[in-house]
């Protein structure tokens, strides 16, 4: 019985030994951090995340918001150079009447005189035809338009007729000094335009003419 109670009191010493060295041993392990995600640390992290998210879009998006302005802008300034496009007058070619004060001396064509139904040019209407085109090769920018009209009497579509002919007369007659028929145009006003509203004689002779318009050239 004395053998059997020591051996049970050695286990019993051995069994508390390594108990006391089992904690000792416990006690001077440093702890080990745990790979388990706790509630509070997934918390901040996932705060984290979505602030580095929140910057990533604020960035973007001020980054989009600046192209956004600049496209505005540059739509805006494509609006306003169309603007001003649009306001800003285009140059080209421009028929127009030239004024007696304006245009070179001689361009300017007195009119002449055609005697009751004809319309063919006498000798003082070939003169003034002459010294005109002399001016016309010397300024070859300038064009030319012929108005043929005729007094009140005959109907309108005769008359019209006639002026035509009186105007086609006096461009035929420069032509042939010279000046391209392509700067002359020719046009009949018949009787519906008369210089002198009388009638009498002499009115009715200064509505039967040839009247000569100027067109400046371009500038």
């Amino acid at each position: 019985m004395a053998a059997k109670k020591q051996l049970w009191v050695g286990v019993a010493l051995m069994v508390l030994f390594l108990l006391v060295a089992l904690f000792a041993g416990c006690s001077k392990r440093s702890p080990v951090k745990s790979d388990l995600w706790v509630p509070g640390e997934q918390k901040a992290v996932g705060q984290a995340q979505e602030r580095a998210l929140t910057g990533d879009k604020d960035a973007k998006g001020s980054a989009l918001h600046e192209q956004t302005l600049t496209g505005q802008g540059l739509r805006e300034q494509t609006l306003t150079d169309r603007s001003i496009d649009a306001k800003t007058p285009k140059t080209g070619t421009r028929e127009t009447a030239g004024s007696e004060a304006a245009i070179p001396k001689g361009l300017q064509i007195p009119d002449i005189h055609f005697d009751f139904d004809s319309y063919t040019l006498n000798p003082a209407n070939q003169e003034i035809l002459k010294a005109g085109a002399r001016a016309y090769l010397e300024h070859t920018g300038y064009q030319l338009i012929i108005e043929g009209h005729c007094d009140a009497r005959g109907t309108a579509e005769y008359n019209l007729a006639l002026g035509q002919k009186r105007a086609d007369e006096a461009a035929r007659f420069l032509t042939e000094l010279g000046v391209s028929k392509e700067r002359i145009k020719t046009i009949s006003y018949g009787k519906e335009k008369p210089l002198d509203p009388g009638h009498d004689e002499a009115a009715l002779a200064k509505n039967r003419r040839a009247h000569f318009v100027v067109i400046q050239p371009a500038r």
